[in-house]
């Protein structure tokens, strides 16, 4: 019993702003999104030294089609080229080192339902002429996830942070409107929109 109290306070103080182990959690999960992008960065060279668009067609999503449904999966870890990635790759570190600071746990639940929730919405959804990939409804997703998450626990640094993160990706904030561009409107949209139901489904209680 005294352990799980002793626990269970650790998780507590990890969780509240400005504590020793907030710190410390915080400095683990930015280590922890550093090492993930090199990853991504790995998967575009493979894909570029196949051939580009060779693991993107193979893992992509490709809406309305069965043989395009695994990019449910594979889609977040590939990207069109190396300018889609370098645009991903730094709100990926930042919005993903505060969501992962919230526990590994509820980190990979709520990634997994953000990836569910975008990647399926754009199989229904999505131009069936076009394979989509990228980590954006993942991003667009943590966005959401931290936001609601600051608004149902009532968490205010949860809320300045992805206010902060916001304001410095303003005009990304269009990408979730329909538009003539090459860009997945849907996940970005449905990425939003399974960053709040993560934030509600696995809120700390």
């Amino acid at each position: 019993m005294g352990y799980g109290w002793a626990a269970g306070a650790r998780t507590d103080d990890a969780g509240r702003f400005g504590t020793e182990a907030f710190y410390a959690s915080l400095g683990r999960a930015f280590v922890t999104m550093c090492a993930v992008v090199p990853a991504l960065f790995l998967i575009e060279a493979i894909d570029v030294a196949l051939g580009a668009g060779t693991l993107d067609v193979a893992g992509g999503i490709i809406p309305h089609h069965v043989a395009g449904l695994d990019g449910v999966l594979f889609s977040p870890f590939l990207h069109g080229d190396w300018e889609h990635l370098y645009g991903n790759a730094v709100p990926l570190i930042l919005l993903g080192t505060f969501v992962l600071a919230g526990g590994v746990r509820r980190f990979l639940w709520s990634t997994a339902l953000i990836m569910l929730v975008a990647g399926l919405g754009v199989w229904f959804i999505g131009d069936p002429d076009t394979v989509v990939v990228g980590a954006s409804g993942v991003i667009f997703g943590y966005l959401g996830l931290l936001l609601t998450r600051g608004l149902v626990e009532r968490s205010w640094w949860h809320l300045a942070v992805a206010a902060f993160i916001g304001l410095l990706y303003w005009y990304q904030f269009f990408n979730i409107l329909p538009t003539d561009q090459r860009i997945s409107w849907q996940g970005h949209g449905l990425g939003l929109l399974g960053g709040v139901i993560a934030a509600i489904v696995f809120r700390r209680r």
